[in-house]
Parts: structure tokens; sequence; C-alpha cells
């Protein structure tokens, strides 16, 4: 396809803008035309980085450590026809499939903020840097996950599932709602914001096939909408990220500019040229990072960190009912009740989540997000641990999956062609029978289910929508 139809004129015209010279567009035209080199981050809620390297040594792959982010890699693998996301390690939520770059803005905003307890994710599907923060909180405190696309709410809770993460709360509004709903209540916010996506054009060959100058501003409108709102949202001392994968400046800078002009006294840019070795080569002179594809062989990527250094006038009040919460803390003595039979088939949690019911049900919610309760309707909040019945309690899958200690007394090791069965959604036959009526099946030591010995079987539970087929681990 000839540059010109797949590259508009008005969008070469804003890169020569943003380039320092022909040559340098000439570099961002061709590798814009290259495959995307794929690359992965290790959940550190489920494995070291040591132990995974060690885990995943038989395959052969070859990993290059990426410079912003301790736990990412580029992966180059001899046998593509197995995808990635079917190997063991991925079903087991030991890795995510993540783009280099889109680590970079969680990078960022940790770096500035390690100790946040009450951070948001403005635009959270699929879950990529939500999990992202939530393994550099190692699930303490409470993550505030939104996604405006109901489509994609289902995606982003099955991602914190795999991954082990228990620390989120997830939301389904326009992200302008926030500043007026929960003003200053979080200490570090991403809003890695809906854009044009012009940095992905090497993943999607048809990314700038509708672009046009004018959808840019419209896209541009929102995204200052939306940063006003996410920094009314920020407490003072807070940081905020503001991210986007696309590369124009009408998105990137401008959209920084305005915030400043809008709140000089309040804002101001925390540069990120210390950020790893070789920022140096993305960083604009504001301090920003505008990472052209050709910089590091990655995804296009634009992050702007801001610290808010005093209060806004407020917005105005919601004026919306939330409605009564259908959760009530559970009691002392149906706490000590729960934690018994929990510890009883090696379910362990601490003090950072606490025990609400509703009904029948039983749900651990992260303390810390308690204050924001009846302020905005949560589509679900926290974990659901189990369910009750006369004869005890029904665990659910995720809280199992998060919870569960590989050497509890109810560990059941699955061997690889058991396991995938499991994954299979089918019943597990083994040679040795568990000795007990319940066991937790594990493999690679990572727990995969709470399941029911029923005569000679293992009898599978592993949840029906996560139910895989086609071609796993090998």
């Amino acid at each position: 396809m000839p540059v010109s139809d797949r590259f508009p004129e008005d969008f070469l015209a804003l890169m020569r803008a943003s380039l320092n010279d022909e040559a340098e567009l000439q570099r961002f035209l061709a590798i814009s035309q290259q495959p995307l080199r794929r690359s992965l981050r290790v959940n550190t809620l489920k494995i070291s980085v040591a132990d995974f390297l060690a885990r995943t040594a038989h395959y052969g792959w070859r990993l290059t450590p990426i410079p912003w982010c301790a736990e990412g890699f580029w992966i180059e693998r001899d046998d593509e026809s197995l995808p990635l996301g079917s190997v063991a390690e991925h079903l087991s939520g030991l890795f995510y499939i993540q783009e280099a770059s889109s680590m970079l803005p969680v990078s960022a905003l940790f770096d500035a903020a390690p100790a946040a307890r009450q951070v948001m994710d403005v635009a959270a599907a699929p879950g990529s840097k939500t999990t992202q923060m939530a393994a550099l909180m190692q699930n303490q405190g409470a993550i505030l996950a939104n996604e405006y696309s109901a489509s994609r709410v289902k995606v982003l809770h099955a991602n914190i599932s795999r991954c082990g993460v228990h620390n989120v709360a997830l939301t389904h509004f326009d992200g302008r709602v926030f500043g007026a709903a929960l003003p200053e209540q979080f200490d570090a916010i991403l809003l890695d914001a809906p854009c044009s996506g012009e940095g992905v054009v090497r993943k999607d060959a048809d990314a700038l096939l509708n672009w046009t100058l004018a959808s840019t501003e419209e896209i541009a409108a929102t995204q200052r909408d939306l940063l006003d709102s996410a920094f009314h949202a920020l407490q003072p001392g807070g940081t905020l990220i503001y991210s986007t994968c696309t590369l124009n400046q009408i998105e990137n800078q401008q959209v920084v500019g305005w915030l400043q002009q809008r709140y000089p006294d309040a804002v101001e840019i925390v540069p990120l040229a210390g950020l790893f070795a070789g920022a140096e080569q993305a960083l604009t002179p504001e301090g920003f990072l505008h990472v052209f594809p050709q910089i590091f062989d990655s995804e296009g990527f634009f992050v702007a960190r801001l610290r808010k250094t005093a209060s806004i006038p407020p917005l105005p009040a919601p004026t919306y009912k939330v409605g009564k919460l259908p959760f009530s803390p559970a009691s002392r003595k149906l706490i000590a009740e729960v934690k018994q039979a929990a510890e009883r088939v090696g379910l362990h949690w601490d003090e950072s989540l606490n025990l609400w019911q509703r009904d029948k049900e039983l749900w651990l919610f992260p303390a810390a997000l308690e204050s924001w309760l009846g302020r905005v309707r949560f589509s679900r909040i926290g974990m659901k641990l189990a369910e009750t019945f006369p004869k005890g309690y029904r665990w659910q899958h995720e809280a199992v999956v998060a919870l569960a200690q590989p050497d509890n007394a109810l560990a059941f090791a699955l061997t690889e062609a058991e396991a995938e069965s499991w994954y299979r959604g089918q019943d597990i036959h083994p040679e040795t029978l568990p000795a007990r009526d319940e066991v937790i099946v594990t493999y690679q030591q990572q727990p995969l289910g709470l399941a029911k010995k029923v005569g000679n079987r293992i009898k599978n539970s592993y949840p029906r929508e996560l139910v895989r087929d086609g071609r796993l681990f090998r």
C-alpha cells in the first residue's frame, strides 16, 4: 500500500511538526509498516521474575528486558503455532501479554507515588494497566477501575480474576463523572485516555483508515473533559498520569497545556527524564515522554506526569441518586465462622480485606475503598468469596485463584495432561485418587480451582465461560 494511502497528508503534516527532520519521518514511516514485536509482563502477585524465568526456560523463549518495566520482556519464540495465550503459564495468570509501551504509564505513576493506596484507572479495559498497578501495590490499598464500554467490563473482570487481583472495584461510567462524584479522593490516577490510536498502526494496519484532523480535534475535546474530571478527583499532592497511544500534539501536549492554563497554580509537571536509562531519547522539552515507534521499536505512546499542588474549586455536586448499597458488613461472629471454614480449605486473607454479605453471598471488599461506598454505583466490588448453603459454603473460583496457597493441605497436583483437561472443562480421572473429598487442584504449583471427588473422578468446577478449546500448553 502506498504511503500516501496509509498515512493521510494532514497526519503527515502533524508528524513533520513533531519530528526533527525528514530522515526521522522516513524512519517513522518505515517502522510503522513493520510487524510489532510481542511482549509480556510477569505477574508478581503469583510468581517472582526470577522464578518465572526459571519456570519458562524449557520453552527456549528469547526474552529481552524492557528498560522501563522490571517485570516486562520482549519475547521471541520459534514455535508461533501455539498462541502465547494458550500456554499453561498464561492460563494460570503468571504473566500478562502486554505491549511494551503500555507498561510505561504505570511505571511512571508508581515511580512518583510508590506508596499510593487509593488509585483510579479511568479507562481500564482490558486490564493490562489495572493488573500492573495491583501487582506494584501487592494487592494492598484499592483501585477503582472504570470502563465506559459495557462490553469490555466482562473482559476486564476476567483478566483481574485470572491474575489473582482482589483490591479492585469496577465501575461502568463516562469518566467525566468522577471529578464531581469523588472529589479529591485519590492519591494516584491513571488516565490512559481514549484517542485516535495513531501509535498502534504496527498492530492494526487500518488504524488510520478513518483518521481526519476534525475527528482528532473532537477526541481532544473529550480528553480535556476527562483530564479535568480526573484532576478534580485527585488529592492535593497526588500524582496523575495522562497518557495516550497516539502521536499528534493536539491530543497530547496541547491537552496537558490546556490543563495548565486552566489551573496555573495547581498543576506541576514532574519530568520523566530519569524514569529509565534511555528515556532522554523520547523526552520533550516539557518533560513528557513522546515515544515514536522507531525510538524503542515499540508502539507509539505519550506519557505526561502531573502533580496537583493545591486544591481547586469543586465541581457542582452530582444530582443523581446512587441507591442503597445491597451489602452489609458481616458481624464479628460471622467473620470468625467464615475465616475458620475458609482456612480449612486453605483460603487466607489479611486485614486489607473486609467481609461483607448480600443475601447468601459473601464478599471481600478492600478496606481502603469503603469511603467511596454510597458515592458511586459499583458494578463489582472486590471479590466474591462464597455462597452460603445449608451444609456450609460454596467457595468461588476467583477466591480460590487469588487466596489459595499451593502448599495448602487440600492441594492436589495435576499432571500436564490432567491440567489441560481441566482447562477444557473435563472431569479428571487420576491414577491415584486424593484422600480428601474436596481438593484444590494445582498445576505448576498454581491453584486452578476447588473440586470434589465423585466416585473415581474429580468433578470439574472450572467456570464455563473460561473453558478453552483448541491447542493448549504445547
